[in-house]
């Protein structure tokens, strides 16, 4: 839809409108394109009656890994028949996602046609866990996708498993585990640092995140414990984690609070200098919420979770990190737009004048 043209305030023409200028007495139709920052919009030249449309694209804006500013976008529901789904992960290109499910002992591997777009995922294939003891809360992948390691609740240990073909679930084989019994008793999220040499465990019994070194890389067998750290203040159970690349940014998601839970590390990857930074609720789509992911640039969040009510629900919520790029309008526009901006999506307004643009009526609005 975007393009150029020359004509008059009612003649079926579009512009590329130039940084929020519209030209009115010379076009009627206005596309500003995708907003990469904040806008502020004027009208100019005006005739004394007009009609016109102004469509854009909002993108986030400077916000990555500030949960202070996520919105939730969409929720799907269809998990393979998942009643207690656990453990979440993404493959680093999004076209992957895995996840565990306590009732019914499994690894479930689906395929998103759209990257990052969990509305496209579509189950492949699935492998038991079960021979390994029940509850698997939490599920790894190397980057590789040679070596998945599941948190094994019902024993309270890790369990490592190698892969023949990268990134097929179908074909993993038990290696070995490690017990974590010592440090927790209600063992929960795990995450491991990019290279293979860190290990976090959170606990819902100490409401603490654990950190291990692994002197081999990705040999769970050689994890030795480092310390821990409470984040009681923040959740009474935490359940996912998750770190960024570059161990500056950890996140907890709990069902405590029903809650994401922001922390900056003053030391990369050490737990013992992580402050708490912000909370966002994810109480409207879970009260236990299980597991959190980022996709890597930071733009989006995923949470998966069950709501208990009156109705139980099992589902994968998808949030956008960051804020939309706002449009400001001409103080002549006498009733403001109702609908909140999402990101990559088309806005249209549509504006009206009966007097030169005095007064100015925005009389429709569309997201699609």
């Amino acid at each position: 839809y975007s393009c150029s043209a020359h004509g008059n305030a009612m003649g079926n023409t579009i512009a590329v409108a130039a940084a929020g200028a519209l030209d009115v007495g010379t076009f009627n139709f206005f596309d500003n394109g995708t907003l990469t920052a904040n806008t502020t919009v004027s009208f100019a030249s005006v005739p004394t009656n007009a009609r016109w449309t102004y469509t854009f694209e909002s993108t986030l804006v400077a916000s990555a890994w500030d949960i202070s500013k996520t919105t939730f976008v969409r929720k799907q529901s269809s998990l393979n028949g998942e009643t207690n789904p656990s453990g979440l992960f993404f493959k680093p290109d999004g076209l992957k996602m895995y996840i565990t499910g306590i009732d019914s002992d499994r690894v479930d591997e689906y395929n998103l046609s759209t990257a990052w777009d969990i509305s496209t995922s579509s189950y492949l294939q699935g492998i038991s866990v079960a021979g390994r003891g029940n509850a698997p809360r939490e599920v790894f992948l190397k980057p590789d996708g040679l070596k998945m390691y599941i948190m094994n609740g019902a024993i309270n240990e890790i369990d490592e498993y190698n892969l023949s073909t990268a990134w097929n679930v179908t074909t993993a084989s038990y290696s070995q585990s490690i017990s974590v019994n010592t440090q927790e008793s209600l063992p929960r999220g795990i995450f491991f640092k990019p290279d293979g040499t860190k290990l976090y465990l959170t606990g819902a019994n100490g409401d603490e995140v654990n950190e291990y070194n692994l002197s081999t890389a990705w040999s769970i067998s050689t994890a030795s414990f480092v310390h821990s750290h409470t984040i009681s203040s923040q959740d009474t159970s935490p359940q996912g984690i998750f770190l960024r690349a570059d161990g500056l940014k950890m996140f907890i998601v709990g069902a405590g609070a029903s809650a994401v839970h922001e922390y900056n590390l003053g030391t990369a990857w050490n737990i013992s200098t992580s402050v708490h930074v912000t909370t966002f609720s994810v109480v409207t789509q879970y009260n236990n919420p299980y597991s959190v992911f980022f996709k890597p640039d930071g733009f989006k969040m995923y949470v998966l979770g069950v709501f208990s009510g009156s109705t139980t629900t099992r589902s994968l919520s998808q949030y956008d990190v960051g804020s939309p790029a706002t449009v400001t309008l001409p103080a002549a526009v006498s009733n403001a737009p109702t609908l909140a901006l999402v990101n990559a999506r088309l806005t249209t307004y549509e504006f009206v004048t009966l007097d030169g643009g005095t007064t100015v009526k925005l009389i429709s609005e569309e997201i699609v």
